[in-house]
């Protein structure tokens, strides 16, 4: 099925952080820039040379978004995505 860039929500990387319980388990965190939902990858490292880009911004259906329950967590992520929205373009490599 075919969609359109419209369907999707463009969400931005805030948060790059390694699980305590899983080796080479590296968690991304995209929200949107008003910082009320969120979009949440875990990426397994396979090797060193793994060459699997992590960008700045990727586009989501917003079925797989979640929302932010707490306003200080959604103060950052709204922070922090509209600071990467000013300096990187979506597709630049982080």
């Amino acid at each position: 099925m075919a969609h359109t860039a419209t369907d999707e929500v463009r969400v931005w990387l805030v948060e790059r952080t390694y699980s305590d319980d899983e080796q080479n388990l590296i968690i991304l965190t995209y929200a949107t820039t008003d910082g009320d939902q969120y979009f949440r990858k875990e990426r397994a490292l396979t090797s060193f040379t793994d060459a699997r880009d992590t960008t700045a911004a990727v586009e989501v259906e917003p079925t797989n978004l979640g929302n932010v329950e707490d306003s200080e967590q959604r103060a950052n992520y709204a922070a922090e995505a509209k600071r990467m929205a000013e300096v990187h373009e979506p597709d630049d490599v982080i």
